[in-house]
């Protein structure tokens, strides 16, 4: 029962965010200071990660694939399909879990636990408006780091092919290139969008109604990262397969 408690508040959570709406004055700079914090933020690990990975990935398929029978350009060919369809949406999604969400339930869990939320209540603001409604619309720039994060990621695994040699940056590119649908992009943009306002708003919820001290602020950070990456995981199949399924 419990969950379900849980599943039907946040979805209150959600209605009531968007009612009574603070003035776009005081909106407009939470919205910027979000902005910097969660996305610009987060940009240095998004792109540390992807660049490598990118690399691990290319050197796994290179060793993976070394028939002579097997052209080399698909090496290039499966980083940049591992890379736009998973890797850059959804594993980078579920370290951003840890790292963007983390911080969202702890700022709101402190306010919490420091009685400044009721404090706003007092004065007559939607808190949920004031603290949720500006992180969702902050972190949907989040599908930006995400491109910078399939770029580095294709440029990572370039990297690993020349000087590991592995393959020759020709082949490298003619498997980038090859069978190239705009659509992966699309879904791997679509996906990211969803997973933004996950981001956003399940850290929000954990945050917002915890009940305690200190140490509940910790407690509510890791349950909040422990179910925003299982909703995510969730939500990654089910629109993999609403998508590209048959």
């Amino acid at each position: 029962m419990t969950y379900l408690h849980n599943i039907g508040a946040y979805f209150l959570m959600i209605v009531e965010m968007f009612r009574k709406p603070t003035k776009w004055s005081v909106m407009k700079r939470l919205i910027l200071k979000d902005i910097d914090d969660l996305v610009i933020g987060s940009l240095g690990i998004i792109a540390f990660i992807s660049f490598f990975v990118g690399g691990v990935i290319t050197i796994q398929t290179a060793l993976n694939i070394n028939n002579p029978l097997i052209p080399k350009y698909l090496v290039g060919f499966a980083t940049k399909q591992s890379i736009i369809l998973e890797f850059a949406p959804t594993f980078t999604s579920i370290i951003m879990a840890g790292k963007v969400g983390s911080f969202i339930t702890s700022s709101i869990g402190t306010m919490r636990v420091t009685e400044q939320i009721d404090a706003l209540e007092v004065m007559g603001i939607n808190s949920l408006n004031y603290l949720v409604l500006p992180k969702t619309i902050a972190l949907f720039l989040y599908p930006f780091a995400i491109a910078i994060g399939m770029f580095l990621g294709i440029l990572g695994g370039m990297a690993a092919c020349v000087f590991g040699g592995y393959t020759s940056l020709e082949d490298y590119v003619l498997g980038i290139q090859t069978d190239f649908q705009a659509f992966h992009v699309i879904y791997s943009f679509i996906k990211t969008f969803v997973f933004a306002f996950i981001l956003a708003t399940i850290p929000s919820f954990h945050g917002y109604y915890m009940k305690g001290g200190a140490l509940e602020v910790g407690k509510a950070s890791t349950t909040s990262f422990v179910w925003t990456s299982v909703v995510i995981i969730l939500l990654n199949y089910i629109l993999t397969d609403m998508m590209l399924g048959k």
